[in-house]
């Protein structure tokens, strides 16, 4: 079974060029090996999450290197979960994109769609943080192509915005790595943890640089305050379909913070003590007020649904300041939902926007299928606001009652209630304007946008077909279901916040040392070098290849 972890980063990264140089001229032939190779991810994800429910953490070790001293990818529930949601929210921007022709308005989609998916998956399963940061940048520079994909001015000057603060933050990241190398002598996250707490408070300054400098990176890709203002006017430009797969990049960052500010720098490690939650809460506390007024103050729908996007990672971030067990147990049941109610939003935007001159909030003629739009938006928009029966209202009780330290009580519960009180008020006044204020008549075949660009926009009068809005159903459809099941869904992510604050099993599991964080003797380094001189003999014997160092 252990073989099957790296499969969610071998397989897309196998199809992505074989589609982009075999099958570019071709649009059928990529269209089915796309899919089918999403459809295989989902397949592989299931069977992995499957496999890490029971509790137990598996380690693949490239070249058969034992860490630190090799590459790992660790399976556990957490990184299984993240693995199945970034596989079936693929699938389903992958069918709405080929349903909708998107896939079509520019050359090499399917191919950088894989290469994102590499990306985002092997984030998920590294065992280190130097690979973490290959993996980041694989995926950005994934998502820079689909960002520009199809072209336009507004799109270019957005993806050049997406790409200066990405690069800036790719910058800072390897600086943050040096720092914590030259302090720690590794960089493989089960080392770090037993690394850092030999480390005396007194002599952890440097170490106590490193974590805010790596924080401040995965503020960056989490769109955390104050390096959240590429998210808007990125996602407000970016294709639909592509937005709506980036719903889960944010999901990345804050996936980071969970995993490396828990292991490595966690709250009860005297090197780095509250100094990371601190930070983040009073950043998510501002990050939830700027989304939430992006929202009401929005004229177009898909800035409105980038600031929402904004909002509920700002919300997210509440509950993973806390850094305890029963807050991520809140915070991966939002993340869940967050990322199918964002996704949904983008996706039923452009059912809508492509049948109406653009996405101004103003009163225009009704379009096609109006009814059956308007139900659509109203569900993920009561999904994205938190208002029941779907489970952003559960998501978010569940966050607030994890939020009652009397230092975090008053602040945390007025950013959340009336974030989402202007979410609501933002959400059904762009309704509204889209659907019920909406004038009989039809518009012509083609009409010219009222943007500063004045391009001319195509806009279909043709009903959506079926699999055209399936997409769409389907992720309001996981917000039922997570509804529905929220017991069931709250029991295993209790589980998963359980394991992940099990520092020691997950050392034992990925170092090998049944004594998990018991220190290293005074002379560890000593027996570290014997150690790797000893393993780079048995290698040289056998001719094994040594790939997996740093």
């Amino acid at each position: 079974m252990t073989h099957w972890i790296i499969a969610p980063v071998i397989l897309p990264a196998l199809l992505a060029p074989i589609i982009g140089y075999v099958m570019r001229y071709d649009i059928l032939i990529a269209r089915i090996a796309s899919i089918v190779g999403t459809i295989g991810l989902v397949a592989i994800a299931a069977g992995l999450f499957a496999s890490a429910a029971p509790g137990e953490t598996f380690v693949y070790r490239l070249g058969n290197w034992p860490a630190p001293f090799g590459i790992v990818l660790v399976l556990d529930r957490l990184s299984a979960l993240m693995v199945l949601l970034t596989s079936v929210l693929a699938l389903i921007v992958l069918v709405h994109a080929v349903a909708t022709n998107w896939d079509q308005k520019g050359l090499h989609f399917h191919a950088l769609f894989q290469f994102q998916l590499m990306g985002i998956s092997g984030a998920f399963l590294t065992g280190d943080v130097f690979n973490l940061f290959v993996f980041f940048e694989v995926l950005l520079i994934a998502s820079y192509g689909l960002m520009i994909h199809s072209g336009g001015r507004e799109r270019m000057r957005a993806g050049l915005q997406y790409v200066i603060m990405n690069l800036a933050g790719s910058t800072l990241f390897l600086f943050a790595l040096g720092t914590l190398y030259a302090s720690t002598g590794t960089l493989n996250i089960a080392d770090l943890a037993v690394r850092l707490r030999e480390i005396p408070v007194e002599d952890a300054a440097i170490v106590r640089v490193a974590a805010m400098l790596l924080m401040i990176v995965f503020a960056v890709k989490a769109a955390l305050f104050p390096v959240q203002f590429w998210l808007p006017g990125t996602y407000a430009n970016a294709p639909a379909p592509v937005a709506a797969l980036f719903a889960i990049m944010t999901k990345v960052g804050a996936y980071a913070i969970i995993r490396v500010h828990t292991i490595v720098f966690g709250p009860d490690i005297p090197a780095t003590g509250d100094m990371a939650g601190l930070w983040l809460f009073a950043a998510a506390i501002v990050t939830v007020g700027i989304g939430a007024f992006g929202v009401l103050g929005a004229r177009r729908l898909m800035p409105l649904i980038a600031f929402s996007v904004l909002g509920s990672m700002g919300t997210l971030m509440l509950a993973i300041s806390a850094f305890t067990p029963g807050a991520t147990t809140a915070a991966l049941y939002y993340l869940v939902h967050s990322t199918f109610a964002a996704a949904a939003l983008f996706l039923i935007a452009d059912l809508v926007v492509t049948r109406r001159p653009g996405d101004t909030l103003t009163t225009l003629p009704a379009t096609v299928q109006n009814g059956l739009f308007a139900a659509l938006f109203f569900g993920a928009a009561i999904g994205m606001a938190g208002m029941p029966p779907l489970s952003g209202f559960l998501g978010k009780l569940f966050v607030l009652d994890n939020l009652r330290d009397p230092a975090e009580i008053g602040w945390a519960w007025t950013a959340i209630l009336v974030g989402s009180l202007f979410t609501i008020v933002g959400f059904a006044r762009a309704g509204s304007a889209l659907f019920w204020k909406s004038t009989a008549f039809v518009l012509p075949e083609n009409v010219i946008s009222d943007d500063e660009e004045k391009e001319e926009v195509p806009i279909t009068r043709d009903p959506a077909k079926a699999w055209e809005v399936a997409p769409t159903m389907a992720a309001i459809g996981m917000l039922a279901a997570l509804s529905i099941f929220a017991g069931p869904a709250a029991r295993y992510f209790e589980l998963t916040a359980d394991q992940l604050f099990d520092r020691n099993a997950y050392v034992s599991a990925v170092l090998e040392n049944p004594d998990g964080l018991k220190p290293y003797p005074d002379d560890h380094h000593g027996e570290e070098d014997a150690a790797y001189d000893e393993d780079a003999a048995e290698h040289d014997d056998d001719g094994s290849a040594k790939d997996g160092g740093h």
